[in-house]
């Protein structure tokens, strides 16, 4: 994580008496309204909050970390700009403008959908999208308690992805460790307990979930497992609930080819490139991609611990993962 918040951050003073941890080796950690960030985040969290304004034809990626929002930050761009959809525009003005440009060549994920807290409004606290053609594709790891009002209130679309957080935590691990040096036994203990990047994730989940129950309109719900499962299914589910279906079977499979993790893995920008804005190494978001990695990482305790919580968690809600 970053060492140090940017200094337009501290527009947002942040209340000495929030509580703290230190975890994950030392990461200092705040708790805000239930869920724990890092400190160089939270200002912008709040920032964003009190400040985005959200269009009613906004694309808004939401997820906890390490969920496969990656994979979902190419395909989601692909859809609105395809050509073929049935309510494409044709024009591509966002990414696609020649019929063979391959925006990830020159671009990791990450920038074709900027980020709202690690990103736009960590740079400045006051930032101003209102020159950003529409439909703006946007991202953010916020719960959804958090979500800035116009986000709930307009009728945006917000695609959500989460997977079962036994593979959550092995990635968030590998990933975190990237920068860090934490041992798995007790990154484990601070996952199990919530504390983590926008934590607990079960908590982050649910948020969520109960509203795309209510609203299923406005969120779709979106699991990794069943992405990797039927991708061309869940592309097209996908596509449909952003009112651009794919009506040519071949457009679907060249797009599925596309976004491919094993594709955009091998891309040379994935492979060299860093991420300006956290650091991190952009071939860090692309590690295996497997389901049920955990399986190489836990011990059957910590399976059944883990398991636990989320059964605990997630009774009574009609979610399993």
């Amino acid at each position: 994580m970053e060492s140090s918040s940017s200094s337009s951050s501290s527009t947002f003073q942040i209340d000495a008496r929030l509580p703290k941890e230190i975890s994950w080796g030392t990461i200092e950690f705040l708790q805000w309204e239930g869920f724990w960030y890092a400190k160089p985040h939270l200002a912008a969290v709040m920032a964003a909050r009190s400040h985005f304004k959200a269009r009613d034809e906004d694309v808004i990626l939401a997820s906890s970390m390490k969920t496969g929002s990656t994979w979902l930050k190419a395909i989601i761009p692909c859809i609105i700009n395809s050509k073929t959809s049935a309510a494409g525009d044709g024009n591509g003005d966002n990414i696609d403008e020649e019929e063979d440009y391959d925006p990830f060549v020159e671009h990791h994920p990450n920038d074709l959908m900027p980020a709202l807290e690690t990103q736009i409004f960590r740079q400045d606290p006051n930032a101003d999208l209102s020159g950003m053609p529409s439909p703006r594709l946007l991202r953010t790891h916020m719960p959804y308690s958090i979500l800035p009002e116009s986000i709930k209130d307009s009728a945006c679309k917000i695609v959500y992805i989460t997977r079962d957080p036994k593979d959550v935590f092995v990635s968030l691990w590998h990933f975190l460790n990237t920068r860090i040096s934490c041992p798995l036994h007790e990154a484990f203990e601070s996952f199990c307990n919530g504390v983590h990047p926008f934590g607990p994730f079960h908590d982050h989940v649910l948020g969520y979930w109960k509203e795309s129950l209510k609203r299923p309109e406005k969120i779709l719900f979106l699991k990794y497992e069943e992405l990797k499962s039927d991708p061309t299914g869940q592309v097209r589910k996908l596509a449909s609930f952003l009112g651009r279906p794919l009506v040519q079977v071949d457009e679907v499979d060249k797009l599925v080819w596309k976004c491919s993790f094993e594709r955009l893995k091998n891309l040379e920008i994935n492979r060299t490139g860093v991420d300006p804005h956290l650091g991190f190494t952009y071939k860090s978001y692309f590690r295996v991609g497997l389901v049920g990695d955990w399986k190489n990482h836990l011990s059957a305790e910590m399976r059944k611990h883990l398991d636990k919580i989320t059964q605990t968690k997630l009774e009574g809600s009609g979610l399993e993962l």
